[in-house]
């Protein structure tokens, strides 16, 4: 079954059992740290309005741990483990998880994969060695593989013609030339090519262990019965991957804007430069400092001065953005191609202007105020929550994350954001790449 009916036969399913309507609620419980009996660990939020269970977990390896020239092997992965595992075939596999209305999928990117999961609480116990079979012994078979490789092939084939992701790949080649960061993230048609089961199967060995692995679960369990989930699912997993090293590295600096040839009206600009590394103390005000630039408001600079003002983008963004081995302040904007000179000009004036006088009083209060309201009005649901706080584990946070980000955001002043902005908005090594044909540019 498709992803789109496996998600409507959850949803129906999920209807039958409530037989009412659930307001969103913010996130107000507490997460408790739980062990299981084979010593795997896991944050728990107990929430029982709901009878189901988001269980979201990762392991360290992405892209980063590909072999050179077979990029891609994660994502193919990703897009095989729930095609046939143990004594299933794909069809068998898929109308179970469909029978025991199973939300199941994994994902990567640069640094980690993912696995997400959910289930009705009356069917944790099946549905859960659905989940084990997934990631122990999925059966990678031949036909499937040919099959969803030829998807992605198309997909990577089709992003061939997409500005947004051209632009977005050319930056992160140029920025960390060198560096497994460089590479494409969903691989190419060349390189798909390349995978073989083998290279699957070795992945999953390699990357799949106990001792990179987070979890985090939110709904009807509690910590016994997720105790006794963690080591069915996850216990037969070796205790230690197999990581080749990644250095740390900074985004590199590139001295004119670097042009892909899109044939089109507009083009997409992204540009960059390093960022703040998450555990350093000028995170916050840095995170204050890219909201009032150009973060997801009509009061940020950017999206006043480019959009709202002058109509000379579509959209704009700035953000700070962290991988295990790399930080950086990252923007982008879509414009007619006539306009892309003039709009990256503003945002180095905005970028020279902020860095020299620093922001108002009133920007960082509203930054600060819509940074606080979005985060807390967005754990709105158990996948979302279980999302948040696997995504505070892989950041090495700890449990009181919620509270400790409105915390540190309250006490971000004027001045702190004024200092940051003054290392941090320097144009002088921005790396600019392009995807489009822009006119006028200097380059």
């Amino acid at each position: 079954m498709t992803g789109p009916l496996r998600a409507t036969a959850f949803a129906v399913a999920l209807l039958l059992v409530c037989l009412c309507a659930w307001e969103a609620r913010p996130f107000a419980a507490d997460i408790r740290q739980i062990r299981s009996p084979g010593g795997i660990s896991a944050w728990l939020v107990e929430e029982r309005s709901l009878p189901i269970v988001a269980i979201r977990f990762a392991f360290e390896g992405g892209s980063a741990q590909e072999a050179v020239g077979k990029e891609g092997t994660a994502g193919l992965l990703a897009a095989m483990l729930d095609q046939g595992a143990g004594e299933l075939s794909a069809g068998e596999y898929q109308k179970q998880i469909e029978r025991l209305s199973v939300r199941l999928a994994f994902d990567s990117d640069r640094d980690t994969f993912f696995g997400n999961f959910e289930t009705l609480t009356k069917n944790l116990g099946k549905a859960t060695e659905l989940l084990r079979l997934a990631i122990t012994k999925p059966l990678l078979a031949p036909a499937i593989l040919e099959r969803t490789r030829a998807q992605l092939m198309a997909r990577a084939g089709f992003e061939a013609g997409d500005n947004n992701k051209l632009a977005n790949a050319q930056w992160m080649a140029q920025s960390f030339a060198g560096h497994t960061y460089s590479r494409a993230i969903s691989g190419t048609p060349e390189s798909l090519k390349l995978i073989t089961r083998d290279d699957l199967e070795d992945y999953r060995k390699r990357i799949l262990a106990r001792a990179t692995l987070r979890v985090a679960a939110v709904g009807d369990i509690d910590a016994t019965a997720l105790g006794q989930v963690l080591d069915d699912v996850f216990g037969g997993l070796p205790a230690e991957p197999q990581l080749a090293p990644v250095p740390d590295v900074q985004p590199k600096g590139v001295p004119k804007p670097t042009v892909v040839d899109v044939a089109g009206p507009q083009s997409v600009t992204i540009f960059g430069r390093r960022g703040i590394e998450r555990n350093d103390p000028d995170y916050f005000p840095g995170l204050v400092l890219a909201q009032l630039l150009g973060g997801g408001s009509s009061d940020a600079r950017l999206v006043r001065e480019v959009r709202e003002k002058r109509g000379l983008s579509y959209w704009i963004y700035t953000l700070l953005y962290n991988f295990k081995h790399s930080s950086m302040l990252i923007g982008g904007f879509a414009s007619p191609n006539k306009d892309v000179a003039t709009s990256l000009e503003l945002v180095r004036a905005e970028f020279k202007a902020l860095a020299e006088q620093g922001p108002t009083q009133e920007e960082v209060e509203a930054a600060k105020s819509y940074l606080i309201g979005s985060f807390v009005l967005s754990l709105d649901s158990n996948a979302k929550i279980a999302e948040q706080m696997l995504r505070a584990q892989l950041q090495g946070l700890g449990p009181d994350f919620v509270n400790q980000r409105k915390a540190q955001l309250a006490k971000v002043t004027q001045a702190d954001v004024a200092r940051v902005a003054r290392s941090l908005l320097s144009i002088d090594d921005l790396s600019v790449a392009i995807a489009g044909q822009p006119a006028n540019l200097d380059r």
